[in-house]
């Protein structure tokens, strides 16, 4: 009996499409379409602040072709909620203008082919990358400001080719080739899978966010051209469009180009409310990992998480640090006038194994403008290496992380150990200093290893430029961390590095 793989199920999910009676509208009192926007816009701002749910997300989405005018999307916890926020839809009077010419119902999944330990309840372990994929995919964020594309699939049953018939390693060896072509678009699209076997027709609902719309058509087009699509793949109907913000409502009906102001309204940002203690996916909501995008079931990789960086406690204690760092006469991280955050993964993989995967991914990451740097650097005496990706927000920083998380070898992130991480410093050495500055750090390490508090310290080399180096160091505690940067051989060390030093020191915050 060919085995069926186990599945965990997350938010349930309606695509809501609906067509404007565009004569009804224009042949309407300016009173009623007046009354129409406000209490269309009134219902789509409580649902994207989801006040109707405990969590989850909603976004409306302008829709192309004859098929619909526009979509509006919701993600819940239950299927109840689903059926409470379309049917509160119909108590609108914009709802009196549209017809619902079509929808869909479904639930976000992972299955067995992620992690066997996973669904064997030996979640201690799993690395924290893979947990933080599960995570999205069960519970997705929407991304801001970018173009859409739905479509419903399923796994072919013919004579000929029967995905059903086959072993489950087989099928778990196609999706993983599937996903060595999503992977290539890591930055560029995100997707949200979502199950609706026994809610509709077909067997999946796909949904697919990315920036420019060619970016979509081509990953479409090229994971045709993969056995599991090419032999076992089905297609429903495919819905393009862009998200725009409730407010735009008006615009959107009287014909302008929308969003407006390319989400300037804060008012959208209200679209991610996951309750309390939920999290936020940040830019990029979510990676192909090993699943690729339109297979189904759901393979396995590791997508993104939610990040710490943007919650009000540690934004207070990150003022902080850099205001004790400043009054110690030390740069805290604001290279030409930015704060910018760095993520940090160790990797026990072969050096240029690593590189060489980094190097794809930045070419992705070069795409957004919040990028500043990623690179690879390898420990000086130690066998590991770590990938260091740096951004102008925390929420970036975080998302690279997900996508970094796939690399091979990784062994943890730093940040993740108990303790206090302090900020990476990056240095960019003189050439001729190099030497000089490496036999230094033999002496500060030696002077670190009898610091009260203080558990490791690192100095890592850049794989692409042996004079840009990067250190971070691991205390117990923020307040041990603190009394190395104000005594008097780190203020000697400062003072020493001016003369050997390219540039003023980085000095990042993990993110």
């Amino acid at each position: 009996m060919v085995e069926a793989p186990q599945t965990d199920e997350g938010w349930f999910a309606l695509h809501d499409f609906r067509t404007v009676d565009w004569d009804a509208w224009r042949d309407a009192p300016e009173h009623e379409r007046r009354r129409a926007i406000e209490e269309g816009v009134a219902y789509l701002n409580s649902h994207e602040a989801v006040e109707d749910a405990a969590e989850g997300t909603s976004a409306i989405f302008s829709v192309l072709g004859h098929k619909a005018d526009f979509m509006v999307v919701h993600f819940r916890p239950t299927l109840d909620d689903i059926s409470r926020a379309e049917r509160q839809f119909e108590q609108t009077a914009l709802a009196e203008f549209t017809e619902q010419p079509t929808s869909y119902v479904s639930v976000t999944e992972v299955s067995g082919y992620v992690s066997d330990d996973y669904f064997e309840g030996n979640k201690e372990d799993i690395d924290t990358g893979l947990l933080r994929y599960i995570e999205g995919k069960l519970q997705p964020d929407i991304p801001d400001d970018t173009y859409m594309s739905f479509y419903p699939m399923s796994k072919r049953r013919g004579e000929k080719h029967n995905w059903y018939d086959l072993p489950f390693d087989e099928r778990r060896e196609l999706m993983s080739v599937h996903g060595d072509t999503g992977r290539k678009y890591a930055g560029k699209i995100k997707q949200v899978i979502a199950s609706s076997v026994g809610f509709e027709e077909f067997e999946w609902g796909v949904t697919l966010f990315g920036d420019d719309p060619t970016d979509i058509k081509d990953i479409v087009y090229e994971m045709r051209f993969d056995e599991v699509s090419a032999k076992y793949g089905e297609f429903g109907e495919f819905y393009v469009g862009r998200r725009f913000p409730p407010s735009d409502l008006g615009a959107f009906l009287a014909g302008d180009a929308v969003p407006t102001s390319e989400f300037g309204d804060e008012s959208h940002h209200h679209a991610h409310a996951h309750g309390e203690g939920g999290h936020h996916h940040g830019e990029g909501g979510h990676a192909h990992g090993e699943d690729g995008h339109h297979h189904g079931e759901s393979g396995h990789g590791h997508g993104e998480g939610g990040h710490h960086g943007g919650d009000s406690d540690d934004e207070a204690d990150e003022t902080d640090i850099r205001g004790q760092l400043d009054d110690l006469n030390i740069y805290a991280g604001k290279p030409h006038g930015e704060d910018v955050y760095a993520t940090v993964l160790y990797s026990e993989a072969d050096a240029d194994e690593v590189f060489e995967e980094v190097e794809g991914l930045r070419g992705n990451f070069d795409h957004y403008p919040t990028h500043v740097k990623t690179a690879v650097y390898e420990a000086n005496d130690r066998d590991r290496n770590a990938v260091v990706s740096i951004w102008e927000t925390a929420s970036a920083a975080e998302t690279a992380a997900g996508f970094l998380s796939e690399l091979p070898g990784i062994v943890e992130r730093a940040g993740e150990e108990s303790g206090f991480g302090t900020m990476g410093m990056f240095y960019t050495v003189k050439p001729e200093h190099r030497e000089d500055f490496v036999e230094k750090f033999g002496v500060v390490g030696g002077l670190l290893d009898d610091m009260d508090g203080h558990f490791d310290t690192d100095l890592m080399v850049n794989l692409e430029d042996e004079n840009d180096m990067f250190i971070a160091s691991q205390w117990r505690s923020q307040e041990d961390a603190m009394g190395f940067f104000r005594s008097d051989e780190f203020r000697d060390t400062v003072q020493w590095g001016r003369d050997v030093l390219a540039d003023r020191p980085r000095h990042v915050f993990l993110a």
